[in-house]
């Protein structure tokens, strides 16, 4: 799912720092990740920053504006939203193409958060 109104890159074109979950100090990319707590403990990006969709209003100040801020999801609808609301209000926001799922079948690396192995399909 991708819209006009917001950039769209693949998973592929992300920056490899979301490989690691050791951070930079000059971060220049966040990868915000806006699914539900149960789908991140499942398996996530290990350089992801986690906020559930509907946190996002009241959590910006989590994020550095001077950033630019890859949103990405299952699948893709609810990052385009999310996306839209981080442009909306003067971040620079790019919308991950095929969310996790095409994160997990590129062969990125996972991890979760529970004894099961990181899966997310």
């Amino acid at each position: 799912m991708t819209s006009s109104e917001i950039p769209a890159v693949g998973v592929e074109d992300l920056p490899g720092e979301f490989d690691h979950s050791e951070r930079p100090d000059q971060v220049r990319a966040i990868l915000l990740d806006v699914r539900e707590d149960d789908e991140w403990q499942l398996g996530h990006a290990p350089g992801a920053i986690h906020i559930p969709m509907v946190d996002v209003p009241a959590r910006t100040d989590e994020l550095d504006p001077d950033a630019e801020v890859y949103v990405v999801c299952r699948q893709g609808g609810r990052s385009i939203e999310v996306a839209k609301y981080l442009a909306y209000i003067g971040f620079e926001a790019v919308q991950v193409s095929g969310g996790m799922v095409a994160w997990q079948k590129s062969g990125r690396p996972l991890v979760g958060e529970s004894d099961q192995p990181a899966k997310i399909y």
